[in-house]
């Protein structure tokens, strides 16, 4: 039992690193901590699970919603890790304008 809780932590995503990845791509589209930009939704304060799900969906070449084309292409190199990350980063991120 406890071996199966150490590996379930061991894939927990490192937040940081998720917002290091975030600032290489996302941001461009989704705005400063996932804030959203015109057409492009708010992805920041999701659940890990929901963020994990869409951008393996995503991956998997299957398409959701009207972005879907541009996500498709952008998560498609995306590691399992990454993902990982970028949920953790995107779970918690918030958006200050004040740093701007």
């Amino acid at each position: 039992m406890l071996l199966v809780l150490l590996s379930s932590n061991a894939k927990s995503g490192d937040s940081e690193a998720g917002k290091i990845r975030y600032g290489k791509t996302c941001i461009n589209c989704h705005g400063p901590a996932g804030k959203g930009v015109a057409s492009y939704p708010k992805i920041s304060g999701k659940e890990v699970s929901y963020i994990t799900t869409m951008l393996k969906t995503y991956r998997d070449g299957i398409e959701v919603g009207p972005n879907s084309g541009l996500m498709i292409m952008m998560a498609k190199p995306l590691t399992d890790n990454e993902i990982a990350d970028l949920a953790a980063y995107l779970k918690d991120a918030k958006y200050n304008s004040n740093k701007q």
